[in-house]
């Protein structure tokens, strides 16, 4: 679904990623970990074209986007949450879904308000309500709305629970089981250990802009000392 190939990246002459490589298969769950400034939103925002690559490949299903405009990256089927949001605080909850929906290219099934509306029934009750009235949690349910109504057949999201109240985190937690579970595949980016080793099929550990650590759940649990030494503060 997706492959990093040597990836460069960096911000005027800093150079931030070095040699980033990891790939997403279809129906796969795979988190991006590593402790802050390590690397993780310069790999997102490269991936999406928000950021054009010094040197490597971005490839979505095997077709070249190394900086590729972002609306391509939306049309070769990835959905983004960003950091922090980003909704349109002056739209309504509904307005802002509908904004950016787009039919499904895969025959897994659309993505309609009403679907999101049963993943998340907050939004329901909230559907006239202006973005800007909305509570922290409220509004990352909203985002990731807004990102299945694109139909993806891959969600990125960028910490996912960043800031939240725990009971907040534990519905975006088990929203995100639950699009686990109709074969979407999700690449996040997150710091609750416990609740990605839950979630995840796989890990790519980042430190100093360079991949550390990869492998799967049952690996990350039988190495995690050697794992998480990166994690840690």
């Amino acid at each position: 679904m997706l492959s990093l190939e040597g990836l460069d990246a960096g911000y005027g002459g800093a150079q931030v990623l070095f040699s980033m490589a990891f790939e997403v298969m279809p129906g796969e769950v795979v988190t991006l970990m590593g402790r802050n400034g390590m690397g993780k939103t310069t790999t997102i925002r490269a991936l999406f074209g928000l950021l054009r690559p010094m040197a490597g490949r971005v490839r979505v299903k095997g077709q070249d986007l190394t900086a590729a405009p972002p609306h391509r990256i939306a049309q070769a089927g990835l959905g983004y949450v960003p950091e922090g949001r980003q909704i349109f605080p002056r739209l309504t909850v509904e307005e802002n879904l509908v904004a950016t929906a787009r039919a499904a290219a895969a025959p897994r099934g659309d993505w309609t308000l009403e679907r999101v509306y049963a993943t998340f029934p907050r939004l329901r009750e909230r559907r006239a309500n202006l973005g800007a009235q909305l509570s922290g949690g409220e509004q990352q349910m909203l985002a990731i709305g807004r990102a299945l109504m694109t139909n993806p057949e891959l969600l990125v999201l960028d910490e996912a629970t960043e800031g939240l109240a725990p009971v907040l985190r534990a519905e975006i937690w088990a929203a995100m089981a639950g699009l686990r579970a109709t074969g979407l595949a999700i690449l996040v980016v997150d710091k609750n250990l416990e609740a990605l080793l839950r979630l995840a099929d796989r890990h790519v550990v980042i430190a100093g802009g360079r991949v550390a650590w990869s492998g799967t759940t049952a690996e990350l649990t039988a190495d995690r000392t050697r794992a998480t030494r990166h994690l840690e503060v």
